[in-house]
């Protein structure tokens, strides 16, 4: 029975750790969420030329959607028992407009990769919920990042090797 005891104790610790890495994770995602929101609400307001003016209504858009993702995270942060963080990642800025969605597109990216790794984290200490909450933000980030491509004229980005 001791040895019983024993095993139960080390899976008990193993899922806090494992939970106290997905909250440090999601922290993470959520500065990025902030970035997002900073860097559209900027660039949006910055780009000139009738070239981009689409592109820029179309990141306003996006603007409030990763607010929508920031609200998200937070709220699950706080459900597993976390302090939601206040900072933001840093925003890069360019008078280029090309570079400035070029940063979006890479941020993007980066984001998509780190919501499929965090499916994963969720799915494997069994909170399901959040892994489907994930899934839908990441059906809109992908949304953005094709939207990012298109406007730069390039292929969408490969994200498909983390799974999820």
């Amino acid at each position: 029975m001791p040895q019983l005891a024993e095993k139960d104790q080390h899976q008990e610790q193993d899922r806090k750790q494992a939970m106290k890495e997905l909250v440090d994770a999601l922290n993470e995602d959520l500065a990025r969420e902030y970035q997002a929101i900073i860097a559209y609400t900027v660039y949006s307001n910055v780009l000139k030329g009738a070239q981009w003016m689409n592109i820029a209504d179309e990141l306003k858009k996006h603007a409030a959607e990763e607010l929508q993702h920031a609200l998200i995270i937070a709220d699950q942060i706080d459900y597993l028992g976390g302090m939601p963080t206040a900072t933001p990642k840093p925003v890069k800025v360019s008078e280029k407009p090309e570079e400035m969605i070029r940063f979006d597109l890479d941020n993007e990216t980066e984001t998509i990769r780190n919501y499929r790794r965090r499916v994963k984290q969720a799915e494997a200490i069994g909170h399901y919920a959040l892994a489907e909450q994930l899934r839908t933000i990441i059906s809109q980030e992908q949304e953005h990042q094709h939207d990012l491509a298109t406007a730069l004229g390039i292929d969408v980005p490969d994200v498909f090797c983390e799974g999820a």
